[in-house]
């Protein structure tokens, strides 16, 4: 991996990928954050030059999985179905449940999709108490949550395309 990357994954098992298809579907909340994800995902993709990918923006966490399976299901036949799909949102802890109910649909609808959908959904959602520790995930203590998702996608591909003897 390149000298920016401090991703605690490690990049093995991605080969010859540069024909995968991402697609990033992320939200407007917590933009400043969620941008930065998207950015070091977009980053990870070029390092591996996978070069399909597509962004879609919703307005929050809680319409990620809503949003991923219509992707999907609009996408059925055309050829632009991708390998991977990305979910990314900030939920930061506040003064009421908000949070925890948010946080718990947001999960349990990534799940949900997982289990449905043929391609793997990966959970780009940062669950955190503030703002700090949003930026650790960011490059900082605890990597680069953006680009773990994108080697995290690209590993599910790659496992995918092992299964089906590809």
């Amino acid at each position: 991996m390149s000298d920016y990357n401090k991703s605690l994954l490690n990049d093995a098992g991605i080969l010859n990928l540069e024909d995968a298809s991402v697609v990033m579907v992320y939200t407007e909340w917590n933009d400043t954050i969620v941008n930065e994800l998207v950015a070091g995902c977009e980053r990870a993709l070029t390092q591996y030059k996978v070069s399909r990918s597509e962004k879609i923006v919703v307005p929050g966490a809680f319409e990620l999985p809503y949003a991923c399976k219509q992707y999907w299901e609009a996408t059925a036949g055309t050829g632009k179905q991708p390998g991977a799909i990305i979910a990314f949102g900030c939920v930061i802890r506040g003064e009421t449940p908000h949070f925890d109910y948010v946080c718990k649909a947001v999960t349990e609808g990534i799940l949900q999709l997982n289990l449905q959908l043929p391609v793997p959904v990966i959970f780009g959602i940062l669950t955190v108490d503030n703002e700090k520790q949003a930026l650790d995930r960011l490059g900082g203590a605890h990597g680069h949550k953006g680009e773990e998702a994108a080697i995290t996608a690209l590993k599910m591909i790659a496992l995918q395309r092992q299964l089906a003897g590809k």
